[in-house]
């Protein structure tokens, strides 16, 4: 039996492991090229879109950032059809004048993770796609103005500072970070926004603020416990956001680069490909290289 057919695709991060409001949701299990994926896979409507939900780190929290099989998780978004990928994460703020339980809708990364699988290519193919703007910026908008009707306190743009866990900061990396000008740190976005733009998907994430990090000397300083009485808070809040983007997303992508991401990336010629790097590369090459 083919996979159903879904336009947008919801990844959920600590504390969100399903999405209220989906109808007629269908559990469909996916293996790829890469591996398994986190979980299994729902896909239902909202309204009158056809979505797919995924908990990244599992619908009980089994796996760690650093054990997330991200490339598995994209790619099983390419098969079941997804065009804009709309992410939830839990972050820490950088900056004073972002509080716990505010939202951020960040434009910007900083990669500080280690020996991630961050990469389709390798292995027989190579390409480098543009990065400058990591963020879709048409799914972004949307994202954050649903994100302030749902009435959250929403912070518009923003650097996000991608750590590679599974241990919170020290002092020093906290207050490193700050000297950089970032506002929120978190542990797996970028590497989801690398792989969904070789993917060719637009990618957004609505970053919910849960602490300080340990940067701030007259708050506690951050701890599970605190993390995930602030997701559960701003858990109906981020529902609703991700509800609302999905209805106001227009059916078509006309404003931003996303679906041509590796039109003029791939360097290695059409016949020099390999078998095997054609065969698991699949879905991501097969604009590019019909069967």
């Amino acid at each position: 039996m083919s996979a159903p057919r879904a336009s947008i695709g919801l990844i959920g991060g600590s504390g969100l492991y399903a999405l209220s409001g989906l109808s007629d949701a269908r559990e469909v299990n996916l293996s790829t090229p890469f591996g398994d994926p986190s979980d299994s896979f729902f896909v239902g409507t909202v309204g009158d879109k056809t979505v797919t939900f995924l908990a990244r780190h599992g619908r009980n929290h089994l796996l760690l950032p650093g054990e997330i099989n991200y490339r598995a998780n994209i790619y099983a978004m390419k098969v079941l059809g997804v065009e804009r990928i709309l992410s939830a994460s839990a972050v820490g703020s950088m900056k004073a004048t972002i509080h716990p339980r505010d939202v951020v809708v960040p434009d910007q990364f900083i990669d500080r993770t280690q020996g991630r699988h961050a990469t389709f290519f390798g292995g027989g193919i190579a390409a480098h796609v543009a990065l400058a703007d990591p963020i879709c910026p048409e799914t972004r908008r949307v994202l954050c103005d649903a994100a302030i009707a749902a009435g959250a306190t929403a912070h518009d743009g923003g650097t996000y500072v991608c750590m590679e866990g599974p241990a919170f900061s020290t002092r020093a990396e906290s207050e490193l970070y700050r000297s950089w000008g970032v506002d929120v740190i978190g542990m797996t976005n970028l590497t989801e926004a690398k792989l969904a733009r070789e993917a060719e998907i637009c990618y957004a994430t609505l970053a919910l603020v849960t602490d300080y990090d340990c940067w701030h000397e007259e708050e506690a300083d951050v701890s599970v416990t605190g993390v995930l009485e602030n997701l559960r808070a701003n858990a109906a809040l981020a529902a609703a956001a991700l509800r609302a983007t999905v209805l106001a997303l227009p059916r078509s992508r006309t404003a931003c680069g996303c679906g041509d991401a590796l039109l003029h990336a791939i360097i290695t010629p059409a016949d020099a490909i390999t078998r095997d790097a054609r065969a698991r590369l699949g879905v991501i090459l097969e604009r590019y290289l019909p069967r």
